[in-house]
């Protein structure tokens, strides 16, 4: 009797019972949403992180904000970002137990006001300079002192290394990636390889692997093997900086061709290779892309910080008293370029 009377009940107020189906497709349209919103964020990052090579900065850095619909990359009411960009991009070498990560290789990537081309500019990590809140140390010190041991916050190992940076420089720092030797790898083999030039031979101190001088294509891990070598070359670790310049060059010109930046499909296929392996400074990504058009080349420009080599021994790299200033005053007036002509041996050769 229960039952006969529940089965009416049922029967009376099914007919107020709303479809499934709008609910459903209502569900589906959300879930999209937010799924979109985490791929826009992550591919933020590796587009940052491809543009970053290119020399593509974004105007200032700021916590992560909620990403709404009318903010990603083809939106068009944000201006691209005008005057001169500084880009820090920082190769990280994650050490095994509970050492503290260095900072292998710091490139600040200049992008003047007039967008005529990027200047790749390497910072010895060897060099002496002071760290906020600390003694004075090598420059990759201070990504160890701010990330601290154990589980290392890269977020604040970055945020230390700018302020050492924009101390030693004197100019502004507008945004900056650490790149670990895992997305490195994998941004490297998403590309097919990327192709460097060597001005001499190099022998690896890890894998006896021999790279010839002249141009090969490397995939990851031999991108990741040359990138770490020091030992045994001329310069030591002012050679691993350039040959750094060299590979990012390459990088450069292997995104260019396969239209990388501008094909969302392709940069889907990087950014879920590379997933969760890239950290970008800062957080908040406006349209970069718009920057690229503005550029008369991509072809990158190879410098270093002019230094005085270490005395035996010791390991201090110290900026060179005679022409660092004035190569310093030119980056901080947007005349690289000028300094350049005048000083066209101290030109790293990209090729």
């Amino acid at each position: 009797m229960i039952e006969d009377e529940l089965r009416a009940a049922f029967a009376r107020h099914e007919a107020l019972t709303p479809p499934a189906g709008p609910v459903r497709a209502a569900i589906d349209r959300v879930v999209a949403v937010r799924r979109r919103r985490r791929q826009r964020v992550r591919a933020a990052g590796v587009a940052l992180a491809l543009v970053g090579a290119l020399g593509v900065g974004i105007p200032q850095l700021r916590p992560d904000p909620v990403v709404d619909d009318a903010t990603h990359f083809g939106d068009r009411a944000t201006p691209a970002p005008s005057g001169a960009l500084n880009v820090l991009v920082l190769g990280l070498d994650l050490r095994s137990g509970d050492a503290p990560p260095l900072a292998d290789s710091v490139l600040l990537v200049h992008v003047p006001a007039d967008r005529s081309r990027p200047y790749l500019i390497s910072l010895p990590r060897d060099l002496e300079v002071d760290i906020p809140g600390h003694q004075r140390d090598k420059l990759n010190a201070a990504f160890a002192f701010g990330a601290g041991p154990g589980r290392p916050d890269l977020s604040r190992g970055y945020e230390l290394t700018r302020r050492a940076v924009a101390d030693l420089t004197g100019v502004r720092v507008d945004a900056g990636l650490v790149l670990t030797y895992p997305a490195l790898r994998k941004v490297t083999d998403s590309l097919g390889g990327v192709e460097v030039c060597l001005p001499q031979k190099v022998t690896s101190a890890h894998t006896r692997r021999v790279y010839p001088a002249g141009c090969q294509r490397l995939d990851g891990t031999a991108s990741v093997d040359l990138l770490r070598q020091r030992r045994g070359l001329p310069d030591g670790g002012l050679d691993r900086d350039r040959n750094a310049q060299r590979f990012v060059a390459g990088l450069v010109r292997r995104a260019k061709e396969q239209d990388v930046v501008t094909d969302p499909v392709r940069l889907s296929r990087i950014l879920s290779a590379v997933g969760p392996d890239l950290t970008v400074a800062g957080g908040s990504v406006p349209d970069l892309l718009r920057v690229i058009p503005q550029l008369a080349s991509v072809e990158p420009v190879g410098l270093s910080l002019p230094v005085v080599p270490p005395e035996g021994a010791k390991w201090q790299i110290r900026a060179d008293p005679g022409a660092a200033p004035a190569f310093l005053t030119a980056l901080r007036e947007d005349r690289l370029a000028e300094w350049t002509t005048a000083n066209p041996n101290r030109i790293t050769p990209l090729r």
